[in-house]
């Protein structure tokens, strides 16, 4: 009796390489379904997002931004052009990277442990939400921003698309649980789910959070 061959297929080549790389790091890869991408979570550094306003002020009537890395996320960048960051404390933090596209507000994301040295007390917001947030002073080489209000530490917060959403059965703007496995198991509550049909299935934390759980050695990660 003639065995039949299963069909070669790019989900099946692509299914056989991620196991292989999951087995290679010893961690275990996710059980996702069809149309479903699998679950990937990234450290966010700090950051600035510019408007154009600040953007020229910074950097010189005229200028746009460089882009220099392509991120996770489809049409987001990392750019060439970096800003320090000065606040009460004035210990600044130099070389923090501008990230695009433009915003219509400038905005910056740090770590708790950033603020402190800042000396700034950074409510923790999902990225946009900055009404009645701490400012503080952008440092360019062509000139000086003095923010009013935008710098935050972001929520940690998870990108999907609709079919995605459906699939875990929540909306814009609820939340879920995140378990990641490893040496520092731990579960991250409030993950703010945002949801677009761009987006790629992808958790952002901050450097501290990302550290409190080993992220660099985690073997699994639970999206529920």
């Amino acid at each position: 009796m003639a065995v039949k061959t299963p069909t070669i297929t790019r989900d099946l080549v692509e299914q056989i390489v991620r196991e292989a790389v999951a087995k290679r790091l010893g961690a275990t890869p996710s059980k996702a379904a069809p149309g479903i991408g699998e679950l990937v979570v990234h450290a966010s550094a700090r950051h600035v997002h510019l408007c154009q306003a600040d953007l020229e002020a910074l950097f010189g009537p005229g200028s746009e931004l460089t882009p220099a890395k392509d991120l996770y996320q489809e049409g987001n960048y990392a750019a060439a052009e970096t800003v320090t960051i000065l606040g009460p404390r004035r210990r600044p933090l130099a070389n923090v990277r501008v990230l695009g596209p433009l915003r219509k507000e400038s905005q910056v994301e740090l770590s708790f442990t950033d603020a402190i040295q800042l000396g700034i007390d950074a409510p923790v917001r999902i990225s946009g939400d900055v009404k009645g947030t701490p400012g503080g002073v952008l440092i360019g080489p062509k000139g000086i921003v003095e923010l009013r209000q935008g710098i935050i530490r972001a929520m940690v917060h998870v990108h999907m698309n609709p079919a995605e959403a459906a699939h875990y059965g929540v909306k814009q703007g609820e939340t879920m649980k995140l378990r990641v496995s490893g040496p520092a198991p731990t579960v991250f509550e409030g993950v703010m789910v945002r949801i677009d049909p761009a987006s790629r299935l992808n958790v952002h934390m901050d450097t501290d959070e990302a550290n409190a759980c080993a992220l660099h050695a985690a073997t699994g990660f639970e999206l529920f």
